[in-house]
């Protein structure tokens, strides 16, 4: 891993306070993802299962780690099954994780390799009443792709059907939108490598240079800070090409006199930056530019400020879009008689404005959530409004990522330059830092 080791107090916090909401004499088995074909004999990076990693800390696959926290064998409490490793491995992958190195990375005493596996599992199934699943229950994705997870799940119904099988996802849900400090400050390292790469950008960026090469300076800012990468695929817009939500193919010349939308964010330890900025390739913001930026901009400040600990999301949301209701009439783009003829279940506003402000951030950029759950302190979360004008060629989004705290909300990207001021003058500097 290009990481800095992770202090394994974090692994153990998040399997205590997973094993605190099992039920009696239960035990919960976690597998690590596949490694994913590309094509040919080659993979895909591999990157960890996010849930599996957050209770362990083990970046490898074909692992398997197994919490019984009422296991009348103490020593099988916890269990973490890695990899056996041997000369050819080393030779033909490079290093895999020793048993002592699986301890001391994921504070796990009693790991074992994984073909010592089935027999000691067998023995505590069948010690136990419940066997917690892990699953991925995101709402806004399904695939046809079988997990470890799924293919683990089908094989242990067959073979202990007299058991009760319970639902992991709702666990890990609630612990997954509240951050600890370990955390934080994880994530808080990736958000510091995207405003590194940012920076970059603002002294790279002039008229005739292409999205993808603005998509290199970012990686390459991201390997050389010990980034695992993309936190998720890097948009990077220009011209017409903002107004394009999730556009992705980062091919286009950069225009004199347009906008460049960029959405990125590095992953530093399995942990998402998200960061959004819309900056004038030219180095200088139109008079129009300026006025839908600020709009944009004053939507983000006073949307950061709701987020405190007992507001509904519903409601923050609700409020947003009144804010932005304001905005757009200021500029003109649309008019009383477009609120009032509205049909309330498509506002007005959500033709220049059409996906939601905030989201969780963490181990996903799109971290698993109740949307029914208030806000708490702990959480951490994007604040992205934008307004996109396609008859314009202009859409601009401005991004940062906030941790709701009992005091104030923190933004943990405020040191990474929005005002258009500081935009336009860094873009006034032809070296890079």
């Amino acid at each position: 891993m290009r990481y800095e080791p992770i202090n394994p107090d974090l692994f153990r916090l998040n399997r205590k306070r997973f094993a605190r909401q099992m039920k009696p004499n239960s035990i919960a088995i976690f597998h690590s993802n596949d490694l994913m074909p590309r094509n040919g004999d080659q993979a895909f990076p591999f990157r960890q299962n996010s849930h599996l990693f957050m209770l362990s800390g083990l970046d490898q696959e074909e692992t398997i780690v197994v919490l019984y926290p009422d296991c009348v064998r103490e020593e099988c409490r916890e269990i973490a099954f890695i990899r056996k490793t041997n000369e050819h491995i080393a030779v033909w992958e490079g290093h895999k994780y020793s048993k002592e190195e699986a301890r001391d990375t994921s504070g796990i005493d009693n790991v074992y390799w994984t073909d010592e596996m089935n027999n000691l599992l067998n023995e505590l199934i069948i010690l136990s009443d419940n066997i917690y699943i892990n699953t991925n229950e995101n709402k806004s994705f399904s695939s046809d792709v079988v997990s470890r997870d799924i293919r683990f799940a089908k094989q242990v119904k067959e073979q202990y059907p007299a058991h009760q099988f319970l639902r992991a996802q709702p666990i890990l849900t609630k612990m997954t939108m509240i951050k600890s400090a370990f955390e934080v400050e994880l994530m808080q390292e990736a958000m510091d490598i995207t405003e590194k790469a940012f920076r970059r950008v603002l002294e790279f960026v002039k008229p005739g240079v292409a999205e993808y090469e603005i998509e290199a300076e970012i990686i390459h800012q991201f390997m050389r800070n010990r980034a695992n990468g993309h936190a998720y695929h890097p948009i990077v817009a220009s011209g017409k090409n903002a107004c394009v939500l999730h556009y992705g193919e980062n091919n286009q010349i950069c225009k004199d006199g347009d906008i460049l939308l960029m959405d990125f964010g590095a992953e530093y330890a399995n942990y998402a930056a998200d960061l959004s900025r819309s900056i004038p390739v030219n180095g200088r913001f139109s008079k129009r530019q300026r006025a839908v930026y600020d709009s944009v901009l004053h939507v983000m400040k006073a949307a950061t400020q709701m987020l405190v600990p007992g507001t509904s999301m519903d409601e923050y949301h609700k409020e947003v879009g009144k804010m932005m209701e304001g905005e757009l009439l200021e500029l003109k783009l649309i008019d009383k008689t477009d609120i009032k003829n509205q049909d309330p279940k498509r506002p007005a506003y959500k033709k220049y404005f059409m996906h939601g402000t905030s989201h969780h951030l963490g181990l996903d950029v799109h971290d698993l959530s109740y949307r029914h759950i208030p806000i708490q302190a702990g959480m951490v979360f994007t604040v992205e409004p934008g307004i996109y004008i396609p008859e314009e060629n202009l859409g601009i989004r401005i991004e940062n990522n906030i941790l709701v705290t009992d005091d104030r909300p923190i933004d943990l990207t405020s040191s990474i330059p929005v005002e258009a001021e500081a935009i336009e003058e860094c873009m006034k500097s032809e070296v890079f830092s």
